[in-house]
């Protein structure tokens, strides 16, 4: 019994020759496909494969999206992923530079920055250097920060910069709503902050300080001693499982509107 040939796609292939009466044309054969949802026809490559023990080797030069905080030890980019679709609250015991290139730079992802403090005129120089507060950086007095209505297509960082005691604040973090608070020392109320929060940031202090940042946080013995010595630009980020040095190098934009890295205000 004779077969009917079969064409690559499992349909019955035509008879006919291409040159002859009744066959579909190129343009119909595509349209056939575009209706039938298969696409335009890309180009043919060779399979690739890789054996499952060297799965390992394989790697992609695309790191965490986000703000980039500096580098690492090793001169990579260290990347803070702040705009994320669930609460993100971070504490900073640090420098009002460091926070301030923070949130310059998460303004620059499309972000918007609502800035509570105590010290607006610290902030203001930046305000008119972003437009005036149009351009995705606004500042409040304390305690009177607005509900921002952060969604993925408008995320919100809020920088609490209220001192050593800041109060509880009206604005807490939700989806696609970051907190970063500053602190400027170690304070009574660090403890209770540091345990809220998801990620921490840590610059020079004190040994004291040092030797009760490492009971609170478990951080190593040589953690502990390097904490003193810092140098300026220079923060340990901790999360639960991680510590990571990184240095905020200042891009000269940067420098010209917050000069450059220091630890003291």
């Amino acid at each position: 019994m004779p077969t009917t040939p079969v064409n690559r796609t499992g349909g019955p292939a035509s008879s006919v020759g291409a040159g002859g009466a009744g066959a579909p044309s190129a343009l119909e054969r595509a349209g056939e496909r575009l209706r039938r949802g298969l696409g335009l026809i890309g180009p043919r490559h060779t399979r690739h494969s890789l054996p499952a023990d060297q799965l390992d080797t394989l790697a992609l030069p695309i790191g965490d999206d986000g703000v980039v905080a500096g580098v690492d030890a090793e001169g990579q980019p260290a990347v803070l992923g702040i705009n994320r679709p669930t609460p993100y609250d971070v504490v900073l015991i640090g420098g009002l530079w460091t926070a301030q290139v923070l949130a310059l730079r998460t303004a620059a992802t499309g972000a918007r920055v609502a800035v509570e403090t105590g010290r607006p005129q610290a902030w203001m120089q930046m305000v008119h250097a972003m437009g005036g507060g149009q351009n995705g950086l606004s500042v409040f007095d304390v305690g009177r920060v607005p509900p921002q209505g952060a969604s993925a297509g408008t995320p919100v960082l809020v920088v609490r910069d209220c001192g050593m005691r800041p109060p509880r604040g009206r604005v807490v973090g939700g989806p696609w709503q970051s907190v970063l608070t500053l602190l400027p020392y170690l304070s009574p109320v660090a403890p209770r902050l540091l345990r809220q929060a998801r990620l921490a940031g840590i610059q020079r202090v004190s040994p004291d300080e040092a030797a009760e940042l490492g009971r609170t946080m478990g951080l190593s013995r040589t953690e502990v001693e390097s904490l003193p010595a810092l140098p300026d630009g220079v923060t340990l980020w901790c999360t639960d499982r991680d510590r990571q040095y990184v240095l905020t190098q200042p891009t000269d934009a940067e420098i010209g509107l917050l000069g450059t890295p220091r630890r003291m205000d």
